[in-house]
């Protein structure tokens, strides 16, 4: 099967764009934007319109493989690329993309993936938001010239050995924490809430009571509304470093405060995502690393989770090695190609760690659901329940997609088991 041509089209995301330096320096909300002007560079606005680009191969046989580019929510702090703009990259690829793949064989993903993914212009790599959506693209196309899921083609050519079945979903609430929370239990997510604890005095509190308190109602809303005991969920909250900056990266003082929240949160494990953020990666894999250890040295089961300053495939493997989380968030649209995707998550997975297939609420619907076949075939720990904020359109599209594989490939597998005990027979 052949690429016949490529087509690009800017198309919209789940949610939008903010500038985090911004946020955290103390801006207001005016209704749902923000009051006041952006700080980091390519921002228009403290909140703009999250952009897409969606990337369409056409094949020599009629179908048409496609995948989304499409960037983080926080872009341009944290060693991420700048903010995405839709219009800039499609000339991008039209320029550089389109030229390498017109006219190419789709004989498998992995080859052609890194080809793009490692493809320099004037000495610099696409952005990551370019890479992610045409390494999907591509998966896609190998997956309809072999006629199975996208699922299927990475546990063949990585070799996985791992069953394809649904993986655990992990939902954020936005800002919207306490009515999502009640859809989340409803709908029985198996990770929650996230929080959005971006935020000292409002969210975080001084000494972080505020953070305590949501944790208590988190918990007891549960027990609350849940139809069976059995439920139990993980909770795990994202606290963008604010914990760290409330009590001055001191790691002693941040593992007691972090072991306090462990006993407010029984009967259920509790993760913490982005505790400290020591502004730069070789910070953040020391502070890390010490947080964890001293959590430990306090009898606490609390799992620190990783995600700024974590965030290509380099990234990963130094966190990997230093043991400098629980929780290695793999956030896809930083990491470019998504085969960069599916080597971290099996990578993390190996050393003992819990892999998260995540990425941002600031994602299509077409990028989730790769994402969702991908957590799949890797076997991850938990996938991100995305695009948006909240509990709805996130689970129901990624729920969707991966009830949907699972079913695709399991009946292709006992097709394939009958067919070969009838030929042994």
């Amino acid at each position: 099967m052949f690429i016949t041509d490529v087509l690009c089209v800017p198309v919209r995301t789940g949610f939008f764009t903010d500038d985090q330096a911004a946020i955290r320096a103390g801006t207001t909300h005016d209704g749902f934007t923000y009051a006041g002007e952006p700080v980091t560079p390519g921002f228009r606005s403290i909140r703009q319109a999250g952009e897409a680009v969606s990337v369409m191969l056409l094949l020599d046989d009629g179908q048409v493989a496609h995948g989304d580019c499409a960037a983080v929510q926080y872009s341009g702090v944290g060693g991420r690329d700048t903010v995405f703009d839709a219009a800039k990259a499609v000339e991008e690829i039209e320029h550089h993309v389109v030229p390498l793949l017109r006219g190419r064989e789709i004989d498998g993903f992995r080859s052609l993936a890194t080809e793009v993914d490692t493809l320099a212009v004037q000495g610099r790599r696409l952005h990551t938001a370019i890479r992610y959506g045409v390494t999907q693209a591509l998966l896609d196309a190998a997956a309809k010239a072999r006629s199975v899921t996208m699922a299927e083609v990475i546990r063949d050519e990585y070799d996985t050995g791992i069953e394809i079945a649904p993986v655990p979903m992990f939902v954020q609430t936005g800002d919207d924490r306490y009515n999502n929370v009640d859809k989340m239990v409803l709908k029985e997510a198996d990770v929650l809430p996230h929080g959005l604890i971006n935020h000292v005095e409002t969210k975080l509190g001084r000494d972080g009571e505020l953070l305590a308190e949501y944790v208590t109602w988190v918990r007891d809303r549960i027990v609350a509304l849940r139809t069976r005991p059995e439920y139990e969920p993980v909770l795990h909250f994202d606290v963008y470093g604010t914990v760290g900056a409330e009590f001055d990266g001191d790691v002693e003082r941040v593992a007691d405060y972090l072991a306090g929240l462990g006993e407010r949160a029984r009967p259920f494990r509790l993760r913490v995502e982005h505790v400290i953020d020591a502004g730069s990666r070789d910070g953040q894999v020391t502070s890390s690393a010490a947080l964890r250890a001293a959590l430990r040295r306090r009898g606490s089961e609390v799992q620190i989770a990783v995600d700024e300053w974590c965030n290509t495939l380099e990234d990963i493997q130094i966190f990997v090695t230093a043991g400098a989380a629980d929780v290695i968030h793999v956030k896809t649209p930083d990491l470019g190609g998504v085969n960069n995707t599916i080597e971290a998550l099996l990578l993390v997975a190996r050393d003992g760690l819990a892999a998260y297939c995540g990425g941002t609420c600031n994602e299509t619907d077409r990028s989730a659901q790769v994402s969702a076949q991908i957590a799949m075939a890797c076997g991850a720990a938990q996938v991100l329940a995305k695009p948006g904020m909240g509990v709805d359109e996130g689970m129901m599209i990624v729920g969707n997609e991966m009830a949907r594989v699972a079913a695709l490939a399991g009946a292709r597998g006992r097709a394939a088991a009958m067919s070969s005990a009838g030929g042994a027979a």
